[in-house]
């Protein structure tokens, strides 16, 4: 196994850890995040162990069965599935719910490993480019009927990445981003709700609406602005402790750790995901497996996406999307996702 990967996970969770217990502190609950994030972890840490045993090989055979599986937890979740901030999303059980797009973002990237690793030979084609398209269309469309644009957005990145790494002609890639320019601007015309386009104009200026649209930005700037050298101590954010950061425990954890910890605290977690992507970096380049190649490349590229735009959200570069900060972010489905992810990664890495 690559140790020094697993080492740079443990201690990112760490950090979750330390930070929901600061965000719990002078909260009467019985059962708070804490305990639930510590559950969450050593399962999720468990499954990790237990997948890097089996030959990664076997997920391109399910792929097929994977995606479809896919698919039908995304339709069951709008019809049966619990409404949180506006997105039906969550399966809910007692005290704990899943939410079944995180499943699909790996059940995606498995599909697309295997898809590409047949389809090489077509990387100068459309074909490639319209067969790939039409294995992320309905997983991009039920997301966005929920609607979750953060999760599609970061499934269509995945996808555009893996098709860059086939070594598709630079020529279709510019003919796909004009495409791209033109469908954006007719789904801000016919498509996007009218929350979606404030996020927009709020990111384009966040002082448009300071109070309303834009407050969850300047509230997480201000928060990771206040933190200084050496940050406030654990415990003592006054935006996070006074409830004037919104959803400081998932989304907006990253501000949270910023005000409380300050810059060392962020070098710190910089550092550990600067060790986790390289580690990455160096597992992709020993793989003498297309299959195996693709699948890491994907799970990569899965964890880069969403670390850039939580961070960017967070310090206001980027719209707010609600995409929690991988192994940091409160939230059980994609830390055990996560960690799943890690254990084929070791896997491949093993078996290479």
């Amino acid at each position: 196994m690559d140790w020094l990967l697993l080492v740079a996970v443990f201690l990112l969770i760490c950090f979750s850890l330390s930070s929901l217990y600061s965000l719990g502190l002078g909260q009467d609950k019985t059962f708070n995040l804490l305990n639930k994030q510590i559950i969450f972890s050593v399962l999720g840490i468990i499954l990790m162990f237990v997948i890097s045993f089996f030959d990664y090989r076997w997920w391109k055979f399910l792929s097929v069965w994977l995606y479809f599986v896919s698919i039908i937890l995304l339709i069951l979740v709008l019809f049966f599935g619990k409404t949180l901030g506006g997105t039906t999303g969550w399966f809910v059980l007692g005290n704990f719910s899943f939410q079944p797009v995180e499943l699909a973002k790996l059940f995606v990237i498995i599909f697309l490993s295997r898809s590409f690793t047949k389809w090489i030979n077509e990387k100068y084609q459309v074909s490639l480019w319209l067969k790939s398209f039409f294995i992320i269309l309905p997983v991009c469309l039920l997301i966005l009927i929920q609607p979750d644009f953060g999760s599609m957005a970061v499934i269509f990145s995945i996808w555009i990445l893996m098709l860059i790494l086939t070594g598709v002609k630079k020529k279709h890639i510019l003919i796909f981003f004009l495409i791209i320019l033109i469908t954006a601007i007719f789904s801000w015309q016919f498509l996007l709700l009218d929350y979606q386009q404030d996020r927009i104009l709020t990111f384009i200026n966040s002082d448009i609406d300071p109070l309303g649209t834009g407050y969850n930005v300047h509230q997480s700037m201000i928060a990771v602005g206040s933190g200084g050298i050496w940050g406030r101590g654990l415990g003592l954010g006054t935006q996070s402790q006074l409830h004037f950061l919104p959803i400081s425990e998932a989304d907006f954890i990253f501000a949270s750790i910023s005000e409380e910890l300050g810059f060392v605290g962020i070098i710190v977690i910089f550092v550990l995901y600067f060790i986790f992507f390289y580690r990455l970096f160096k597992i992709m380049c020993g793989i003498k497996d297309d299959f195996g190649l693709f699948l890491i490349f994907g799970l990569s590229a899965m964890f880069f996406v969403q670390v850039v735009i939580n961070i960017g959200m967070c310090v206001g570069i980027l719209p707010v999307t609600g995409l929690p900060l991988p192994f940091v972010s409160y939230g059980g489905s994609f830390l055990i996702i996560s960690l799943i992810s890690i254990g084929i990664i070791q896997s491949v890495k093993m078996r290479n």
